[in-house]
């Protein structure tokens, strides 16, 4: 069976209704994780208990049943013992067969301190004095339902909690640290929300009876869906409603919206192995932003989708590096290696892809078939595609299979002829590749749903088409000669779109006067500029379209522009256009900075205050004269306590006088970081750090990054602000790597946090 840093001490095993037998030997394949245990004669096959005696540690590694520090409200160091079992690491708690398609029920008792708050997967069913120890007691909790071994989960800690029942009479629990049980507030109304609308969604109620969601000090990934016990970062679930952003407030509607959608995909239903991961991690990345949008429309989040996921996967896919969204694994420690954002955000993209192709009505329905059929047993891809092609009759194996069996994704050439009244689109697919041209014999294809608008009606698809060949023509009736064509109805196949130069020409207006719907402006913008970074156009050709954006309101058209614009910022740093290119981004957001001021006006909502943020960050970061003198007053302020910086400024503020400051400037960072009591305003700051341009200061940073002052968990992200600061930040944080490269690898060898 599987065991890692586990003593046996005794084993025995009774045949059910006979004597028990005591093993003789233990051998550990430590390489492997697992040990065999021998018996002196041949056990008779059928049921029966094995009992094992063992002594296991609470490491310090972040995984398996490990410790996290904490400071008491006094001052005092203390730990709470938490775990973290997925992908790999049960086998640390306890010996046992470690694969998700091999399930169990569990019975957990836990004898702990009687001040501790003690939780697991169920309700607690009994708690009686132990009788060694009067300082102890044993907690027993309800048998869990069939579940796989990386889902049980046990906490001991001092917590405060809120709680409330969904309309479906669950009991939901958010735990905090103690004398923080206010900011557990927001999150318990998302997932009061959210478990009545997945239960409506896939029609399945959810089936324990409390679920809780707690805060822990020290925790490597960002949240994990242990069932009914599911476990965050500090900043992926507490909200302070005074020292908050926007942005923290969506972040964590989106991590509770991910988290609890595995209660049902991925924990009811499990993948059959890790091959199977992106189903459980694609899916969830999907359904968190419907889930979001349900609770929170004014959030305009599918929009944010695009940006946030979307982009981000085709950036990394169209690199000869990818890997195909299922990726066979055999050895444990290969698992960690496909968390990316393959998995989690081109199977999201994919997932939304097949959404829109077969509608929700279908789509629902097919779930609801899956789920029904595998529930409490485990599920390959191919399992889902059946439901789902039950569900519709069309032939989504073979569509799907070209998008989650290949690597990469096609890039569409279309050019358009008017013949008389209609238009005829020529539309030809080869792979998209970062580096400009596919290199290989044969280029894969793929099947791909595409749809068509014009500017009769920008917001409906004209036509829909399946492209299951490299080359397609296609008539568009009655199209007049003055109307524009797009391809990509608000950006949801997962392509990218070369237009001839006559169509890109008759698309511009549309981005002017804001006719082409935010989604498609944004998606228009980044094809071309990946088109440009892969030098298939010329960059100048996007920097032109840049400028039509003077008038766009949106947020994430914004953040999206200012992303790309960054990228190329990036690119010029080590060449003699850098200060053109600050020039040149302080043309673009000024109208935009201007219009938008410092303090929020009268009926400004969530995502006025995102665009602030974005906004002046940018000016700020270019050395904007105006930015840069406001950024300076209202800090001066901030930090003698005259006015403090609302939670939405503090960003683009921290970093604009970083940017622009001395040692003192970072002295005084540095002392606001002590004083901070949020683990948010501490990451905050942490990220801005980087911005400092000063040789010695950059030095000072990275040392503070590996200091007891950073969370382990946060280190990383000091490191990286450093790296992505400026190209002297840049050298010095690869040598800084490269110096201390044997503590970061002991620190976080397997998990996640090395290969960020």
């Amino acid at each position: 069976m599987n065991c890692a840093d586990i003593d046996i001490i005794t084993a025995s095993y009774a045949p059910e209704g006979d004597e028990e037998i005591h093993a003789t030997g233990f051998n550990y394949q430590n390489e492997d994780e697992k040990v065999t245990l021998s018996f002196p004669s041949t056990l008779q096959t059928g049921t029966g208990t094995l009992k094992i005696d063992f002594v296991g540690e609470l490491n310090d590694k972040m995984k398996g049943f490990y410790r996290s520090k904490y400071t008491t409200p006094s001052g005092e160091v203390r730990y709470a013992a938490v775990t973290q079992f997925e992908a790999t690491d049960a086998r640390r708690a306890f010996p046992c067969w470690d694969e998700p398609a091999i399930k169990a029920t569990f019975d957990i008792s836990l004898v702990v301190p009687k001040d501790r708050v003690a939780l697991s997967n169920m309700n607690v069913i009994d708690r009686k004095p132990y009788p060694d120890d009067e300082n102890l007691v044993e907690v027993k909790f309800a048998r869990t339902p069939v579940m796989s071994t990386y889902l049980v989960a046990f906490v001991v800690g001092e917590y405060d909690f809120v709680e409330t029942r969904s309309k479906d009479g669950v009991c939901v629990r958010v735990y905090t640290p103690v004398g923080k049980a206010e900011q557990g507030k927001f999150a318990l109304e998302v997932a009061a929300k959210t478990l009545p609308f997945y239960k409506d969604y896939f029609n399945v109620p959810y089936p324990l009876p409390k679920i809780d969601l707690i805060a822990i000090a020290d925790f490597a990934a960002g949240a994990m869906e242990n069932w009914g016990l599911v476990t965050y970062r500090e900043t992926a679930l507490l909200i302070d409603p005074k020292n908050s952003c926007s942005s923290s407030r969506q972040w964590v509607a989106l991590v509770v919206g991910h988290e609890l959608a595995h209660q049902w995909f991925g924990n009811l239903v499990t993948m059959e192995w890790w091959t199977h991961l992106w189903l459980n991690e694609g899916f969830a990345s999907w359904i968190e932003y419907l889930c979001v949008d349900h609770c929170f429309p004014e959030y305009d989040i599918w929009t944010q989708f695009v940006s946030a996921d979307y982009t981000r996967a085709q950036e990394l896919d169209a690199l000869d590096n990818s890997h195909p969204i299922e990726v066979s694994v055999g050895h444990p420690s290969e698992v960690d290696e496909i968390f990316d954002a393959i998995s989690y955000s081109k199977g999201a993209s994919v997932i939304r892809m097949l959404h829109d192709y077969i509608g929700d009505k279908d789509f629902k329905k097919g779930m609801n078939m899956y789920l029904t059929k595998f529930q409490q047993k485990n599920a390959a891809t191919e399992d889902l595609w059946e439901s789902l092609e039950n569900a519709s009759g069309r032939p989504i194996a073979a569509v799907m299979n070209t998008w989650t069996k290949q690597m990469g994704f096609p890039l569409i050439y279309v050019e358009a002829e008017q013949v008389e009244d209609d238009r005829l689109l020529r539309l030809s697919q080869k792979k998209f590749c970062a580096g400009g041209s596919y290199v290989g014999e044969d280029c894969p294809q793929w099947m791909v749903p595409i749809t068509i608008s014009t500017s009769e009606d920008p917001n409906q698809a004209k036509l829909k088409i399946l492209m299951d060949k490299p080359e397609m023509n296609v008539v568009l009736k009655n199209v007049k000669p003055d109307q524009w064509v797009k391809l990509n109805l608000g950006t949801v196949g997962f392509y990218r779109t070369q237009y001839s130069s006559a169509m890109l020409e008759s698309l511009l207006p549309g981005i002017r006067d804001l006719s082409l719907p935010p989604v498609d402006r944004l998606g228009l913008q980044n094809d071309l500029f990946s088109l440009s970074r892969a030098g298939i156009i010329s960059t100048v050709e996007v920097l032109k379209v840049m400028e039509a954006f003077v008038n766009e309101p949106n947020y994430t058209v914004w953040s999206d522009l200012s992303c790309n614009l960054g990228i190329l910022s990036t690119l010029l740093s080590h060449t003699d256009f850098y200060e053109e290119i600050q020039e040149f981004v302080k043309d673009v957001f000024s109208p935009i900075g201007e219009r938008l001021g410092w303090d929020p006006k009268p009926g400004e909502g969530h995502l006025d205050a995102l665009l602030r943020g974005l906004v002046l960050g940018k000016l700020g970061k270019a050395g904007h004269k105006a930015t840069l003198e406001e950024a300076h007053r209202r800090f001066k302020d901030h930090v003698e306590g005259k006015q403090i910086l609302s939670a939405d400024l503090r960003s683009p503020v921290y970093l604009t006088v970083l940017k622009h400051g001395d040692g003192t400037t970072l002295d005084i960072m540095l002392k606001l970081h002590k004083q901070a009591d949020m683990q948010e305003e501490k990451n905050r700051i942490e990220r801005v750090l980087g911005a400092t341009l000063l040789p010695d200061l950059i030095q000072k940073v990275l040392t503070f990054a590996l200091s007891e002052e950073v969370r382990p968990q946060d280190t990383v992200s000091v490191i990286g602000g450093v790296a992505g600061g400026s190209k002297h930040g840049r050298k010095a944080a690869w040598k800084f790597i490269k110096d201390n490269w044997e503590e970061l690898y002991n620190r976080y060898q397997g998990g996640f946090l090395i290969s960020y």
